[in-house]
């Protein structure tokens, strides 16, 4: 129960790696804010792990880009518990196109929700922190995007780059106040929205030196590790969980 009175914030989190970080975080004894922008998965996703685990899991839906999602997600966890300790802005938004025709309300699409959505969340939970004054963690999704480049995903891979530069601008704006902030950057990874190509598992096991993609274990792993005690000394670093796949980067195509 590493993280019993903890409290954690983690948006897109109705499935896949963000489901199975809440799951693990409420499992180890924390109080998790759940917000998906799909309110019903949002609320089964919350249920699901509230009925499994006899936790704290409380669904917060919304647009985690929305200035007033991001109020209301920590005010949700302050109400309840008296604090916010730990924010894994995990939710982001994968717009694939040709550059040369990509258009402008995809492209400000992605970087609201992948680059806004994660800077003033970061923004309001750590004003919240620095008020405790006590600490706490930030922990940014990135991307094996932003490290290797991918066709069509040119808007998408520079989103995910540009959070691990924010990390470390951030250490210099919160280290005093014992925040740390890190990122990691998953590979390919078994979800539910990867499951619907039939071709991926395959694909990401030929070329992966691991054998097989990450699954949502893997990430959720390395997720609590960062935002844990043991961490502490921990701040504006980029940990990869690819299965050795940035290390000769064969493409899938």
């Amino acid at each position: 129960m590493q993280f019993r009175n903890k409290t954690a914030i983690v948006t897109g989190a109705g499935q896949g790696i963000g489901f199975e970080i809440c799951r693990q975080l409420v499992k180890k004894g924390a109080t998790v804010i759940l917000n998906d922008i799909d309110p019903a998965l949002s609320d089964n996703a919350a249920r699901q792990i509230q009925t499994e685990i006899k936790g704290n899991c409380v669904s917060v839906p919304g647009d985690s880009s929305d200035m007033n999602c991001i109020q209301t997600m920590v005010s949700k966890a302050v109400s309840i518990s008296g604090q916010l300790d730990m924010v894994i802005a995990n939710a982001g938004i994968t717009l694939y196109g040709d550059f040369f025709n990509y258009s402008p309300d995809a492209f400000y699409r992605v970087m609201q929700v992948n680059l806004g959505g994660t800077f003033f969340l970061a923004q309001a939970a750590a004003n919240q922190m620095k008020q405790q004054q006590s600490g706490g963690s930030l922990l940014f999704m990135s991307s094996v995007t932003g490290h290797q480049a991918h066709k069509n995903l040119a808007a998408y891979g520079m989103s995910k780059a540009a959070l691990e530069m924010l990390a470390k601008y951030l250490v210099i704006e919160l280290s005093e106040y014992a925040i740390n902030v890190n990122t990691i950057a998953p590979g390919a990874t078994t979800t539910e929205r990867t499951l619907d190509d039939p071709a991926y598992q395959t694909t990401w096991s030929k070329i992966t030196p691991m054998g097989r993609p990450a699954n949502v274990s893997d990430i959720a792993n390395a997720a609590l590790f960062l935002v844990s005690e043991e961490s502490r000394h921990i701040t504006g670093q980029n940990l990869v969980v690819d299965g050795g796949w940035t290390s000769i980067s064969p493409s899938p195509y």
